[in-house]
């Protein structure tokens, strides 16, 4: 983890054992090129700053649990009106890491990520957490698709084929 993969785009390694017991808050924010190469991963026209305070604290036997918060401000394409967007992300951040070949006594930590030689890269777990947060089908606030309504489950439903033949045979 001491060289930054080529595949990362913004890389922040975090040496495990040197994170002392009460624990330590790392700051990242993200330079230019990073913030325009993780735009093209995310597939967005652009990602103007990415920045995050990570709570970093010694965690289970040699593992990490790293709390915190996120702020991204960015641009994505509105799926109705096919114009960009500009909107900031604000999101919590959770994430627990184990070492390789611990036991895993309960769900939380069947979720633990693994540590990589010693190694959590804080760059990346930050990408991956915004990346899991953008919706996937973005639109303006208040946007909405001109004479389409919305079913919010109060509408009646249309009685099936099935009921209504069931209706015809019982009279």
């Amino acid at each position: 983890m001491k060289n930054r993969s080529p595949n990362i785009e913004f890389s922040r390694p975090l040496q495990v054992d040197r994170v002392p017991k009460p624990g330590s808050t790392e700051k990242l924010s993200a330079e230019p090129g990073e913030l325009q190469a993780l735009a093209r991963r995310f597939k967005i026209p652009a990602l103007h700053a990415l920045s995050a305070e990570i709570r970093a604290t010694p965690w289970r036997g040699g593992g990490m649990k790293l709390e915190g918060h996120i702020t991204a401000d960015l641009e994505q394409v509105s799926v109705i009106s096919l114009e960009p967007f500009r909107e900031t992300v604000s999101l919590p951040l959770a994430r627990y890491f184990l070492p390789p070949g611990a036991v895993v006594d309960n769900d939380r930590e069947d979720d633990a990520d693994p540590i990589d030689n010693g190694w959590i890269d804080l760059g990346e777990v930050v990408a991956e957490t915004l990346a899991l947060d953008l919706d996937p089908y973005p639109r303006r606030p208040g946007e909405a698709f001109p004479g389409h309504v919305e079913d919010n489950g109060t509408a009646e439903k249309a009685a099936s084929p099935f009921a209504v033949l069931a209706a015809k045979k019982g009279s």
